[in-house]
Parts: structure tokens; sequence; C-alpha cells
């Protein structure tokens, strides 16, 4: 729906105000008076700023207790880099601050001049990060994803993250041109010889920053939540003695990529054992510290992004 031009008037005003109050330090007072308007209307723009999202904020300020965490998992992983970010005791499943820390690592690395492959997974965290980064102009640089986004009944995954990153850096991008997973070993065989598929393959092997999520396998699996797997597969995958996915890989407790079940009709990118490249998992939470200790167990990932609970249990 087209913006009116009052309503583009208020928000232009509205981030008037907002970069003012937030950025350049001023007191409402003084922006009332900058902005010929009374305070209580300098206050609403700034409110209105801050609702409607035009301004947003990272967080700058070291938190001993996150960074101390940081390092231990470091040291006890041998992670390359770690963030830990502090848990919303109010709304534990909160996305926010491990999105926030995962946009801050894409857009750092997005800002260098050296040309740089940046290879994503999907879910929830992933877009979430996406959706923090501002616009950039990144033409040299390329984004793949790894691992297809179409389920089993060809609908699309609403967490398919490659395509709203390019839009937003105006990188060259390259999905996964496939389902998740297909019907059988042969049909898999056929469809990784296809050119455009090797193509996207060869690119995200060159990879110098992997972001991905970790999933459980259990009963809440959001593999079969979101519909690319069915109960029966994932108790199949549990017989196997898988605990964890990452981008549809399912792995056992010391963090080996099980053989058989699913696996056996997965499309996505492999994982190098060990991870070569910056390879960082995004992801938090108490069903998934099994999940996400026995990856960096397996050195699937050298690097991760959680929150301080989370840090806690896995130390534990």
């Amino acid at each position: 729906m087209a913006i009116s031009d009052n309503e583009r008037s208020r928000l232009d005003d509205a981030a008037r105000a907002g970069w003012l109050y937030y950025i350049a330090g001023h007191t409402q007072d003084e922006i009332a008076k900058k902005l010929n308007v009374s305070r209580a209307t300098a206050q609403r723009m700034v409110s209105l700023c801050l609702s409607e999202r035009l301004i947003t904020f990272r967080l700058a300020h070291p938190i001993a207790a996150c960074m101390e965490l940081a390092d231990r998992l470091k040291e006890t992983f041998g992670l390359t880099h770690c963030d830990v970010v502090p848990t919303d005791t109010g709304a534990p499943g909160n996305l926010t601050g491990l999105a926030e820390r995962a946009a801050w690592l894409l857009e750092q690395t997005l800002r260098k001049d050296k040309p740089a492959i940046v290879a994503i997974g999907t879910g929830r965290v992933m877009r979430a990060a996406v959706e923090q980064l501002p616009p950039m102009d990144c033409p040299n640089h390329q984004v793949v994803s790894l691992v297809g986004a179409i389920s089993p009944d060809g609908s699309a995954s609403f967490f398919d993250t490659v395509a709203r990153l390019a839009d937003l850096t105006k990188a060259r991008h390259y999905p996964m041109p496939l389902p998740v997973f297909v019907s059988s070993p042969d049909e898999r065989a056929q469809l990784l010889r296809i050119t455009a598929v090797s193509r996207v393959r060869d690119i995200a092997a060159k990879a110098d920053l992997r972001l991905v999520g970790v999933g459980q396998v259990d009963r809440q699996a959001q593999l079969h939540i979101d519909g690319f797997i069915s109960r029966e597969e994932v108790t199949e995958l549990m017989r196997l003695g898988a605990i964890g996915e990452i981008t549809g890989w399912a792995f056992d407790a010391v963090g080996k990529i099980i053989e058989g079940g699913t696996n056996a009709r997965i499309t996505s990118i492999p994982h190098a054992v060990p991870a070569e490249a910056l390879t960082v998992g995004a992801a938090h939470g108490p069903a998934k510290v099994n999940a996400i200790r026995a990856a960096l167990i397996g050195r699937l990932l050298n690097g991760l992004i959680t929150d301080e609970a989370t840090a806690r249990a896995l130390l534990a």
C-alpha cells in the first residue's frame, strides 16, 4: 500500500527528531526549539521514531559476564569466534539478541573492501539477523545458500534468507534451487549433477563465512514442525543416534554426521569436518543445548552466537 504524503512527512519528522535525540544527543527541549514544535510534540516524534523502527540500536557496552562466558567457550571448544548475549528472562525464546550479533557479523564481513563469499542457512535466527541489516551497496561480494528452501509439497519456506540478504546488499546471490530432501539417494545423485547446482555448491565450498542455525532432533524438531520431514523420519533419525542438525544434516552426540536416514536424501551443502572457513552457529535455549554441544565437540562449528543461559549450560 502506498504511503500518503502526510504519512511520509510525519515519518520524516519523526526520523529527524530521533536522530537529534539518539544520535546527536540533544534533549527534548532542544529538539522542540530546533523543529519549532512544542516539547510534547517533540516527545511524541521521538517515541514514533522508536516504535516505527526508524532507528535501531546495537549493544556497544561490554557486559563483563557475557564476555567472560564467551572467552571460556572459546577456550573450552577451541572456537575462533564467540558472542554471548544477555538472556531475556522475561522472554527466553526471544531471538533479538542472537539476531543482532549475527547481523553485526554479517555486516562486518560485507563492509570489507576485499570480495567475500557469505554462505548462509535458513531458519528463524537467520531470517531475523538479515532483517536487522541496514541497506548496503556490496556488488563485489557473493551470498550463497547452504540449503534449499522447498518442502516436500513444493511450497517455499518463509525463512529463506539469501534473496532478502541480496536485496539489502546488492550482492550477487545464489539460491540452492532444490528441495531440502528428495525422494531417494538416486534422485539426489541425479540432481546434484545439474550444472547450476554444481555451480552453487562450488561457490559455497569457497565461502569466507558460513552462518547457520542449530536444531535439535527430537519430538519437537523444527524440521518436522516446519513440514520438511515426517514424524516417522524424526523417529528413524533418533534411532540412528541423531540429536541435532545443521542445515538438515543430522549428527550424533559427538558431532558425527550420521549415515542413513534423511541424510541419504538431503541436498544441502556438506559440512567440512573440522570446519575450515569461519563457521558460526547461532542458537540458544534449553532444548538445543545437547545439539549445540555436540556440534562444538565434533568441530562442525568453529564459532558460536548464543545467550548467557545456554552458555552456562554448555560449560556445565
